[in-house]
């Protein structure tokens, strides 16, 4: 039998530094394209949409959701699901994030009429709940960043050199020596080429770097500026040959892309990501074209292509110790970064703890309004705005770069909303006096507070001194 292969583009519209304006050209220059190599080929992937991409496809562009839609219903493409915000779970309560994570699946089950069964886990970060909340909101099965696990073995930690730093944006280059520590010991390879399983009965798939960024770099034609000449085809011919003996060794299948789908056609985060360049969001249909390539390569190397699904189903999972998974490390995430990066930047400083203000303003009224009313559906919307207000991207990235001005507008507007949906509720349930649970006015203050602050910072890309080169090395 020939190993699985599952190619698994994560898409998200709220993007650090894609304006609001140019989301549907990213649904037209990538998400579409991915769709019609989909329909065209033999291929069979799993796509991830936080719930709010896939409402501004329904909004902006319905012909390109109906294109999804038609390719799951035709078994070739699976949804995959997260929260229904781009959120880093990790940072955040478990509460938020069973809410937001089935807000998600609501949202896959009203475009697409499917209920995904594999969760996405932004960004990878890491928390011991995140197994537990993702089982609550309806998975049976979760992504895992194989980075993330791997560094948690002492001695493969040892042998990358790698130390977690919430300065910092990643250690990808470090990553590679995962690979090269792990290509003879199958011991710790077969939770690649394997399903994992935990003893509450929660699924794994493992994905990693050194699969996942030879590829992005071959679809952009670069080198990450430490070597010469571009990925090339036949490199990547090499690691997916080598990879498909491991596989039938000691598995049945691989993940090799699980990465952003904004970079099949779009440039996305790419020249500030590797060489801190202002440069966001470039038209790059080669990379369509790149795309299309290693799924023929793919096939050509003896892989059969797979839905998640198709692959869950299909093996026989090894099991794998609650012991072990809490041994990744709290506040880490992909890319052998820190979760704890988002909340270390100068916005999350100024922005979260007004986030968490208005947020326990919505668990105080939680405790005093009945849920089945109006008021109560009111209280609930002013919980989805304000976890809105907590999107990643607007938190992202590090300085020297930041996010974009209008990232941090977005959830500055969203605090705004919340905090007036608390007033509505406690209106409609008769308590707009009650201001000891909470106060609508002067929470409205603090908000204009921090919108005077974060308004007045400088933002990356913005001046022409800054669009000249940041050094990648500060990155």
């Amino acid at each position: 039998m020939k190993p699985r292969i599952l190619f698994l583009p994560h898409g998200n519209l709220q993007y650090s530094q894609l304006e609001p304006s140019r989301r549907p050209w990213v649904i037209d220059q990538s998400y579409e394209p991915l769709f019609d190599l989909v329909e065209q080929t033999d291929a069979k992937i799993g796509f991830e949409a936080s719930g709010e991409t896939l409402k501004i496809m329904a909004d902006t562009r319905p012909k390109v959701l109906a294109k999804l839609k038609a390719l799951m219903d035709a078994g070739k493409v699976e949804g995959v699901g997260s929260p229904f915000t781009h959120i880093m779970l990790a940072n955040l309560s478990p509460e938020m994030g069973v809410a937001s994570l089935k807000d998600g699946l609501d949202a896959w089950e009203r475009y697409t009429g499917h209920r995904p069964r594999l969760g996405w886990n932004p960004e990878c970060s890491w928390a011991d709940f995140l197994p537990e909340i993702f089982q609550e909101a309806g998975f049976d099965s979760l992504v895992m960043d194989g980075d993330s696990f791997f560094l948690s073995f002492p001695e493969i930690r040892e042998a990358t050199g790698l130390d977690y730093d919430v300065r910092g944006h990643s250690n990808k280059t470090k990553l590679f020596r995962i690979a090269e520590y792990i290509k003879d010991k199958p011991e710790y390879y077969r939770y690649l080429t394997n399903v994992s399983k935990t003893s509450s009965g929660l699924k794994m798939l493992f994905r990693v770097d050194f699969f996942a960024n030879p590829m992005l770099w071959y679809l952009m034609g670069a080198t990450e500026g430490n070597r010469k000449d571009p990925v090339s085809l036949s490199e990547i011919s090499d690691l997916l040959g080598d990879w498909k003996t491991r596989a039938e060794d000691s598995g049945n299948f691989l993940i090799p892309y699980a990465e952003d789908a904004e970079y099949i056609g779009t440039s996305a985060y790419f020249y500030v990501k590797q060489f801190g360049y202002a440069r966001f969001f470039e038209h790059e249909p080669e990379s369509v074209t790149r795309f299309a390539h290693l799924l023929n390569l793919a096939s050509e190397c003896g892989y059969e292509f797979a839905t998640p699904s198709e692959i869950i189903d299909q093996s026989e999972a090894i099991e794998i110790s609650n012991g072990q998974i809490n041994t990744i490390e709290r506040g880490c995430a992909w890319h052998g970064g820190t979760a704890r990066a988002w909340l270390n930047t100068s916005h999350a400083r100024v922005l979260d703890p007004t986030c968490q203000a208005v947020y326990q303003g919505v668990l105080r009224l939680q405790e005093v309004i009945e849920p089945v009313s109006k008021a109560g559906a009111i209280l609930d919307q002013a919980r989805k705005e304000v976890t809105s207000a907590y999107v990643s991207d607007s938190r992202w990235p590090p300085a020297p770069t930041s996010p974009g001005r209008f990232n941090v507008a977005e959830s500055i507007a969203d605090l705004k909303k919340a905090n007036s949906s608390l007033e509505k509720a406690m209106m409609a349930a008769g308590i707009s006096d009650q201001r000891s649970l909470y106060s609508p006015g002067i929470m409205k203050t603090q908000i204009l507070s921090i919108e005077e602050e974060l308004m007045a910072m400088p933002y990356f890309g913005e001046s022409k001194a800054v669009e000249s080169n940041v050094s990648a090395a500060a990155l």
